[in-house]
């Protein structure tokens, strides 16, 4: 599984990563965790408003932090 956060740098794109990041470990998911920060990568993803997160290439939120729980249910299936 491979999981994008998407986002410039911004403390939301930190913090979504860091909530993403810790999600995988609470679970033991054998995930890898992407940070993208490319403008264009991230537009041809079809992503506008950043921080976003995919998940094997389906963009799943896009302009928010997501909840712990959002990020354990994209994992889950």
């Amino acid at each position: 599984m491979e999981i994008k956060v998407l986002g410039p740098g911004c403390p939301k794109c930190h913090e979504t990563e860091k909530l993403v990041r810790e999600v995988v470990a609470e679970k033991g998911v054998d995930a890898r965790v992407v940070k993208v920060s490319d403008f264009q990568e991230i537009a041809r993803m079809g992503v506008f408003s950043t921080p976003a997160v995919a998940v094997d290439g389906v963009v799943k939120c896009v302009g928010k932090v997501p909840a712990k729980a959002e990020i354990a249910a994209w994992i889950n299936g």
